[in-house]
């Protein structure tokens, strides 16, 4: 029960130790207040399951993240114009319609088709990493595969494919972070610009018709639209390739940390091969890779039995909601059969996650090639460390060691990995 003593500021969440402790400072947040303002962020902080779920689908909330762009630092103002135009921080009716375009990319047979190349992608990398006995899962296999993947349906060739990742990393370090000194924010917005004047050029260069299964087909035949906005485009793109491998890296290696931190657990999966989907769902519980939305009251309203004034903000907090045990009985327990119940790991409502199956099949893959490619894997080296992120939750490496196996008599793959898929 609520004890509605004064809550900590959630920019505690940012002290390292509050990060290896981090469900822990929740479920104190929550037990003393599912909603509560935060003088120090300046907006509510929302907790508990029932809250965040329902406020993230409430039409009496914007998704808008930057409702008055002149307030914004002038050295964040250039970043802050793309993010407005992206379906993310877009309502209704924009949401609807840029959201319609870029689906036709995610459909369930479009995703489907790519399990074999995924596959095919994570048992090359694990090939290269087996006669050492050693791998970083985060920079070996949960940064660069995502990327490849995401790249390729962009059809960004190989070659370029390390400079995107440059630009992609201080946007979402920015995107992450409540406080940006001044050089921060322009690294970030410079970013942005390069990485758009890229897509811009990717997307109108003339070399040919794009292949038909590639998300740069659907996006050409949307600059053909004189009805819609090549920049909003252009800006919606980045912020696929963005969220299409950043929140997907930090699910990979949070996940595999649950699994070495939970031995039983992962036990039980290698022998259960057929609790893999529901694991997936579990582990996106356990330790959400994006922990927090964001909403803006359109108006003046009631929230929890709260006075929420028009225009202030709403920090939904999913990590703690996904740990609620009103929500999630036993919800620090990692439960592979646990019964009902829908994490908020994707958002909730309209805005829930694009790519959401994507991230899953990717993330499926991954666990089953780890748990029966390297049974006896283990924890190598220091303890694994948490980037410092308010918005998202991400290992900056996780380095596991295993029994080494004899290098094949010929290398199935010697590229990079960008080539693989």
């Amino acid at each position: 029960m609520p004890t509605h003593a004064k809550p900590a500021s959630l920019l505690s969440a940012l002290r390292p130790r509050s990060q290896d402790r981090l469900y822990d400072f929740y479920r104190d947040l929550r037990n003393t207040d599912e909603l509560f303002w935060d003088r120090h962020l300046n907006a509510w902080i929302a907790t508990s399951h029932a809250v965040v779920s329902s406020t993230a689908s409430d039409p009496r909330f914007s998704s808008v993240r930057y409702p008055d762009i002149e307030a914004v630092s002038e050295e964040l103002r250039p970043l802050a114009r793309v993010l407005s135009r992206q379906m993310l921080y877009s309502d209704a009716p924009d949401h609807a319609r840029l959201r319609a375009l870029l689906s036709r990319a995610f459909t369930p047979r479009a995703v489907a088709a790519l399990r074999g190349r995924i596959s095919d992608a994570v048992d090359r990398i694990i090939t290269r990493a087996e006669p050492a006995g050693r791998l970083d899962i985060v920079a070996d296999l949960a940064r660069p595969l995502p990327l490849a993947v995401i790249c390729d349906l962009l059809g960004v060739p190989e070659e370029d494919r390390p400079v995107l990742s440059s630009w992609s990393d201080p946007i979402a370090a920015a995107i992450g972070s409540s406080r940006l000194d001044a050089d921060e924010s322009r690294t970030a917005s410079q970013s942005m610009a390069e990485m758009l004047a890229y897509l811009r050029e990717l997307l109108t260069r003339e070399d040919g018709p794009p292949a038909p299964h590639t998300l740069r087909a659907l996006l050409a035949t949307g600059t053909e639209n004189p009805d819609q906005d090549f920049d909003e485009l252009l800006a919606n793109t980045a912020l696929l390739l963005i969220a299409g491998h950043e929140t997907t890296t930090h699910f990979i290696g949070n996940a595999a940390l649950a699994l070495l931190d939970h031995p039983r657990a992962a036990g039980q999966l290698r022998d259960r091969g057929d609790l893999i989907p529901a694991a997936v769902e579990e582990l996106l519980r356990y330790d959400s890779p994006v922990q927090l939305l964001l909403r803006r009251a359109r108006h003046d309203l009631d929230l929890a039995g709260r006075s929420i004034a028009a225009g202030q903000a709403v920090l939904l907090v999913c990590g703690a909601a996904n740990r609620d045990p009103a929500a999630f009985p036993d919800p620090d327990v990692l439960d592979f059969e646990r019964p009902g119940g829908r994490h908020i790991a994707f958002g909730y409502g309209p805005h829930f996650c694009l790519g959401a199956a994507l991230a899953r099949l990717e993330g499926a893959v991954v666990l089953e090639a780890l748990l029966t490619r390297l049974p006896d894997w283990k924890l190598d080296g220091a303890a694994p460390r948490w980037q410092n992120s308010l918005n998202f939750r991400g290992l900056t490496g996780l380095d596991i060691a295993f029994t080494p196996s004899p290098a094949p008599s010929q290398e199935p793959y010697a590229g990079p990995v960008d080539r693989i898929l």
